[in-house]
């Protein structure tokens, strides 16, 4: 008596465990997907910081089950003696909660870690989410009761010969009897994994060679350009440090965030204006633009949300110099950049916008910037994140005192240096 009580109770414990699994599954699947589409970034706003926060302490929250489980495991390992399939299915389950929290770890303490190591536990969690969720889901759906065969033998009335015939290949049978090429359940499993194959395969495979290769996320360099917003004329000539690049071409992926929906420009509406506390205000056409003076950089490019691109080359114009030849006038702090989607701006100190290496770009690896890059003109600010290299960048302002930017007024830290300091983004 005691046996069976202490078997029914350590069977509740399971059945627990499973459901606290599945909604903490649930909750990381569905906060994830908000957080990684582009769509969300623009409807959720501040929003979308909460359901950050969210991610993270339900991922962390992710470790008390599989303790829980580890503490219960002994007895469950032995139920399981000679069950193949249930046991892979536990390690497999253990693999992704472990895997994803430990990259998770290293995605949410960004700046602790650095790129060196962020950039390898993005693509680890990438992938695990990829395999992790059609599994969960198919064997989730698979085991719902509807589906579970009755093994007991069936009375079955007699049927008009073609209704039978009809349903033949998705009933029940009992042991013993005549056995179908398949049942209902096989039948239906099988759908369901062909399904998750045909729908998630493709999109996993684009991911993966995104991935791997020199592309841009969803897509290499060339089809950006080719489905280009923009149509401003004439195109910026490369200089020779452009072409061929002399980072060698960049390394990595780029993945398109915007708050916005991507604005585009012609000769018509685009110009770029750099005024505020300046002697000498300036505003730019695109064709008096494109003709200044530009020089080559090669620099990365880090995004706190884990991804890198090594060894970009950029053709532009240094920011102090643009400032340089604006004049700054005394009480002059804060550099602001807008963009031209009309939302979204950002800042540097002045100190910072003096820094070698800012650049106001037009090109990227020797061609021009393509819309969803943030072209036709964005800032680059190599030493900090990318939430500070504004895309569609079309105007200057120096200001005194300071403003807050978009992403800082939504939790962001103003202190965007690479490696340093305690913010988030």
């Amino acid at each position: 008596m005691l046996l069976k009580r202490l078997r029914k109770g350590y069977g509740k414990k399971l059945v627990k465990l499973h459901a606290w699994n599945a909604w903490i599954v649930a909750v990381l699947a569905l906060t994830g997907l908000v957080l990684a589409g582009g769509f969300w970034r623009m409807a959720l706003g501040e929003g979308r910081v909460w359901i950050k926060w969210l991610h993270v302490a339900v991922g962390l929250g992710s470790l008390i089950p599989v303790v829980y489980y580890l503490l219960l495991a002994g007895k469950h390992w032995k139920q399981l003696r000679g069950k193949r399939w249930q046991r892979f299915n536990v390690v497999v389950v253990l693999a992704l909660l472990v895997g994803w929290l430990l990259s998770g770890v290293v995605l949410w303490q960004f700046r602790a870690f650095g790129p060196a190591w962020s950039n390898p536990a993005l693509t680890v969690h990438d992938l695990l989410t990829w395999i992790g969720l059609p599994y969960i889901i198919y064997h989730s759906v698979t085991r719902v009761k509807w589906l579970k065969e009755q093994p007991q033998r069936r009375t079955v009335k007699a049927e008009p010969a073609a209704a039978a015939d009809r349903e033949a290949p998705y009933r029940d049978y009992a042991p013993g009897g005549p056995q179908p090429l398949y049942t209902r359940r096989g039948f239906i499993r099988g759908a369901i994994g062909a399904g998750l194959a045909i729908t998630v395969g493709p999109s996993f495979l684009k991911w993966l060679g995104s991935s791997i290769g020199s592309g841009i996320g969803g897509g290499t360099t060339e089809e950006w350009i080719a489905n280009d917003r923009n149509s401003l004329v004439p195109a910026p000539q490369p200089l020779p440090g452009s072409v061929p690049p002399s980072g060698g071409g960049a390394k990595g992926n780029f993945r398109i965030y915007t708050v916005t929906r991507i604005p585009a420009f012609s000769n018509d509406n685009w110009s770029f204006v750099l005024d505020g506390l300046v002697s000498n205000k300036q505003t730019w056409n695109w064709e008096s633009f494109v003709a200044m003076q530009r020089k080559v950089q090669v620099s990365d490019f880090h995004c706190v949300t884990g991804w890198s691109v090594y060894n970009n080359t950029w053709e532009g114009i240094p920011l102090k110099e643009l400032l340089k030849e604006a004049g700054v006038q005394n009480g002059a702090e804060t550099v602001k950049f807008y963009s031209g989607d009309g939302v979204y701006t950002d800042t540097l100190t002045l100190e910072q916008a003096m820094m070698d290496d800012v650049m106001v770009a037009v090109m990227h690896d020797g061609k021009p910037i393509p819309s969803d890059m943030g072209g036709p003109v964005r800032l680059v600010v190599p030493q900090m994140y990318g939430y500070k290299s504004v895309k569609w960048l079309n105007r200057i302002e120096l200001i005194a005192g300071t403003h807050t930017g978009y992403w800082e007024k939504r939790g962001y830290s103003n202190d965007a240096w690479v490696g340093k300091g305690n913010g988030f983004g």
